[in-house]
């Protein structure tokens, strides 16, 4: 189970190689710690998050609810707070053996995105993409709807799709930060395609592109009520020689809701930030 203080959020939300000096913006609020309905127990009382996924009145896996993140090194429950961030949010490929397979104009730009670190879309609090979404220090809330799921984000009050109506990927769709998502079940797994991207998004904090050419296709399942586990495979010819891919794991989050956070309402913090020596894809790169 993955919780957060209930008054406690901070202020800092920016590229992991920046040092972010920033005093902590408190922030309560009421219907934070409501319980959640519909929580399996144990015979103890605890919640029980190895129960079964729930499931839909068309008995597919139902993946609704507010989704957090593995944050770096073990999860660390109750006493975490939503400064802590997950690896992938760093670098997405963080957990593959080998280096990302670059197009020799990708590794060069992933270098110079690495000295300019301060040029991430995230810095600037502009939307974070897709793939990103999954990677973000911020709670997200899925909703499964007929012929849609919705994901609300909190950072910027952000929304994705995904459209499970069995519609086709439009041939040129207008390029966005999300993309345009379809999804299609494969047993107890969601299938979603996604086309349709910006040409100047950052994957992480790192720098790893995507560009307009890039395609993602995500396996989402629900193995059990408390967990969600997504499967992303980047196919971005463009960018790499190669397709490629990640696995990702969100821990259910209990008691609690989304919470406004807007990046550049009172923005204080930028004032503060410098760079630093310590690589970006450790975890004290971030302060």
């Amino acid at each position: 189970m993955f919780s957060r203080n209930k008054f406690t959020r901070q202020a800092w939300r920016h590229a992991a190689a920046l040092i972010l000096v920033a005093t902590p913006a408190v922030l309560s609020a009421q219907w934070i710690g409501y319980p959640t309905p519909g929580v399996p127990h144990t015979p103890d009382g605890k919640p029980n998050m190895s129960a079964p996924a729930p499931r839909t009145a068309d008995g597919k896996p139902d993946f609704s609810g507010m989704w957090g993140w593995v944050n770096i090194g073990t999860p660390c429950g109750a006493q975490c707070t939503d400064t802590q961030i997950s690896r992938e949010f760093i670098n997405i490929a963080s957990s593959l053996k080998t280096p990302l397979p670059y197009q020799p104009w990708a590794k060069a730009l992933v270098d110079k995105r690495r000295i300019e670190q301060g040029q991430d879309p995230n810095v600037h609090c502009m939307p974070r993409d897709a793939p990103r979404i999954w990677t973000d220090d911020f709670y997200k809330r899925i909703f499964m709807v007929p012929g849609r799921m919705l994901t609300l984000m909190e950072r910027n009050m952000q929304y994705r799709q995904i459209f499970t109506d069995g519609r086709k990927l439009p041939a040129d769709p207008n390029p966005t930060w999300n993309g345009y998502s379809t999804g299609h079940w494969d047993g107890d797994t969601l299938v979603v395609d996604t086309r349709g991207f910006r040409d100047d998004l950052w994957l992480d904090a790192s720098g790893n592109p995507l560009t307009e050419q890039g395609k993602m296709t995500e396996r989402i399942r629900r193995p059990n009520f408390g967990t969600l586990e997504v499967e992303i495979t980047i196919d971005d010819p463009k960018a790499y020689t190669a397709p490629w891919t990640v696995k990702i794991s969100q821990p259910l989050v209990l008691d609690s809701d989304l919470i406004d956070y807007y990046c550049l309402e009172n923005e204080k913090d930028s004032v503060h930030m410098r760079q630093q020596d310590t690589p970006i894809g450790t975890p004290s790169a971030v302060r």
